[in-house]
């Protein structure tokens, strides 16, 4: 397929309570050890690091992103159903997803909790 065919991926919607039970299972990497995926977008293979991956109950691999469509240094979240022509596999992380925030790897803002009186 040559780059003039390829067709740029198409958004998902994000999953709704309405899709019915049970809610997606989703997977999430430390900042700093994202893996990637390539989007093609204005021409492009644009570098896209995961932000999640969900499992969705029927089977479906969506993947949510943060990708600068069109190179002009505005990152965008987007979510794509994978696979797509338009999507390629980019970086392997070197760390294992994990289901919940890895709170020791977020840095040193300050983060959500219960309010101090």
């Amino acid at each position: 397929m040559s780059s003039e065919d390829i067709p740029e991926p198409v958004e998902a919607r994000p999953w709704r309570r309405e899709n019915g039970p049970p809610e997606p299972v989703v997977w999430l990497w430390p900042e700093g050890d994202r893996p990637t995926l390539l989007v093609w977008s204005a021409g492009e293979w644009r570098n896209a690091p995961v932000m999640a991956e969900q499992d969705w109950p029927d089977g479906s691999v969506y993947f949510q992103v943060s990708v600068d469509l069109r190179g002009d240094s505005q990152a965008t979240v987007r979510l794509y159903r994978w696979p797509q022509s338009g999507l390629r596999a980019g970086q392997k992380s070197g760390s294992q997803p994990s289901r919940s925030v890895d709170v020791r790897r977020q840095g040193s803002m300050p983060h959500r909790g219960p309010r101090r009186a």
